[in-house]
């Protein structure tokens, strides 16, 4: 029977501690959330500023559902394209200074749809190694070429980048790695990007409205402008919505809009959520407040975890790694902050390296100092 087979495969995974589960959030997203009916103090959302719950988000949805409906009811190309998308992709070309910028229902749809649009057989891909898995499946869907480089190791891309040949070379990367929390040497990676006449597509899920000016990204962090940049950006995570963007030159976008099958074969999002992302794009330009606090946290938590018996990863962003090496070991850490009321998630393979398990452990700037002194406390007293 093919379900034994299945069920043999499941129990393995439990034997090895790997196997997920989901809970059942009953309250909003946010710092103090209800999960299967508990309270918790969270540090594992990815709502970097605290906007997923913020008051002006909600009523611009509201107003948005009140004026466009619930549904798009097509695909962009056929009759989905709403006024508040366009809007909405004026807008953020703007604001992270590309020329035209092409809204996609998820990161993972965005990265899929740039990576198969541009490049395919007789081109080549050049990889970070711990590229996030959207890239990794874009890269191989797309049957161009693969050379993996060096985790942040620029020297290795410019070798594998004069060992190239002809046609189209796209060198991809996270720009803030989602489970080491670092950041890719950007300036580095576009220098020799113009220097061998590659694209360079920076997949930002971590870092837009995180970082630089007013939270407009890596890019803007390094100061960083290009036609060969191509910058894809989540907005289900610091813009506290959903959905994802790609922002490039004019011949790119129409180039994605003309093959991008994860844009052309899919229902376009609702439109109301784009007026939500339009107040979004607001509250990253007026509240730098957010972004400050967030900074202020970060350092806290590090002071704080510096005498662990557990290894804290290096990382400036929100996204604080404490490894922790065993998976069970890992597990049981996680699920000795749950009884304490702290939800804390444990990353294990294959998301991150065998002996590498983990607790991710992310900052919001609606977490107060209290909050994150709690963490603490309880990762000491767990450590003795």
């Amino acid at each position: 029977m093919p379900f034994l087979k299945l069920q043999r495969d499941l129990d393995e995974r439990a034997e090895q501690g790997l196997l997920r589960r989901r809970r059942v959030l009953e309250s909003p997203q946010g710092v103090h959330i209800t999960v299967d009916g508990k309270p918790y103090l969270s540090f594992c959302s990815n709502d970097y500023l605290g906007l997923a719950n913020h008051p002006q988000l909600i009523a611009a949805l509201q107003a948005g559902a009140q004026q466009h409906g619930v549904g798009s009811g097509a695909s962009h190309l056929v009759s989905g394209h709403f006024t508040a998308h366009q809007r909405l992709e004026s807008e953020l070309a703007s604001f992270v200074s590309k020329p035209a910028a092409l809204l996609f229902s998820t990161g993972y749809l965005a990265n899929l749809g740039a990576i198969q649009a541009l490049v395919g057989r007789g081109d080549t891909i050049f990889a970070d190694k711990l590229n996030h898995a959207s890239l990794n499946d874009a890269m191989l869907l797309s049957r161009a070429g693969v050379k993996r480089y060096r985790h942040n190791d620029a020297a290795h891309l410019e070798q594998l980048l004069e060992q190239s040949g002809s046609g189209r070379k796209l060198v991809i990367t996270d720009a803030v790695f989602s489970m080491d929390g670092d950041m890719a040497p950007l300036p580095e990676l576009l220098a020799l990007c113009e220097r061998y006449e590659a694209w360079l597509l920076v997949d930002d899920a971590h870092g837009f409205g995180v970082l630089g000016d007013q939270g407009r990204g890596s890019p803007s962090y390094f100061n960083l402008q290009s036609p060969l940049l191509i910058y894809m950006a989540t907005l289900g995570k610091a813009a506290g919505v959903s959905g994802a963007v790609v922002a490039a030159e004019q011949v790119v976008i129409e180039t994605l809009v003309q093959n991008a099958r994860s844009y052309i074969y899919t229902t376009a999002s609702p439109p109301a959520l784009a007026s939500a992302l339009q107040a979004s794009l607001t509250v990253l330009r007026e509240e730098e407040w957010r972004r400050e606090r967030l900074r202020k946290l970060i350092t806290e938590l590090r002071a704080g975890l510096a005498n662990l018996p557990w290894a804290l990863m290096p990382s400036s962003t929100p996204i604080q790694p404490l490894v922790v090496g065993g998976n069970e070991n890992a597990v049981a850490l996680s699920e000795g902050l749950r009884a304490r009321g702290i939800w804390v998630p444990a990353i294990r393979p294959p998301t991150v390296p065998n002996g590498t398990a983990r607790l991710r452990i992310s900052l919001s700037a609606t977490h107060t100092g209290a909050d994150v002194a709690q963490l603490i406390g309880a990762l000491h007293e767990l450590a003795h």
